[in-house]
């Protein structure tokens, strides 16, 4: 992971349901924000469908270590779409460490917790955030506020004019 400088440690937040016309435009930013460090890397992603997924596999792309942060013991129940499941398991299998969250069930504390594991370890915030309240505790805007109020650099990546479906 070291290759003559420091790590740096990426995290995302970000939204589940994303406009596919917003996808090369995030995808762009994100490798921006991985890109050209010149030290090693760790990405942090709880691996949730959309930008959490798209992050981890462009951080993989980019020689990243993945680490997933599951938020409860029941969150692949929260994979309910064709191929959401097989996506997750796919990055969980090439992930260099996974964190479990103590929670046995999927809520907004959970998330919440995850997001604010993610932000206390990271020296960067990605978020795919379109700027809007989160829609339920734990939310990208809570977890873009978390990380504002502890100093972090956050990445906002989102195309205006987009609406989140």
């Amino acid at each position: 992971m070291r290759n003559g400088g420091r790590v740096l440690r990426v995290g995302v937040t970000g939204h589940r349901h994303l406009p596919a016309e917003v996808y090369p435009h995030i995808s762009a930013g994100i490798r921006d924000a991985l890109n050209g460090h010149g030290g090693g890397l760790e990405a942090f992603s709880c691996l949730a469908v959309g930008a959490d997924q798209l992050f981890a596999d462009i951080a993989l792309d980019c020689g990243a270590e993945l680490t997933a942060v599951i938020p409860s013991g029941d969150y692949t129940d929260d994979f309910t779409e064709p191929g959401e499941l097989a996506g997750f398991l796919r990055l969980r299998r090439r992930a260099t460490r996974e964190v479990r969250m103590g929670y046995a069930r999927s809520s907004g504390e959970a998330y919440y917790a995850a997001g604010a594991y993610i932000a206390d370890r990271c020296d960067r915030l990605v978020a795919v955030w379109d700027g809007e309240p989160a829609r339920g505790v734990g939310g990208t805007a809570d977890i873009v506020r978390y990380a504002r109020q502890l100093g972090k650099p956050v990445t906002i990546l989102w195309q205006s004019g987009l609406i989140r479906p």
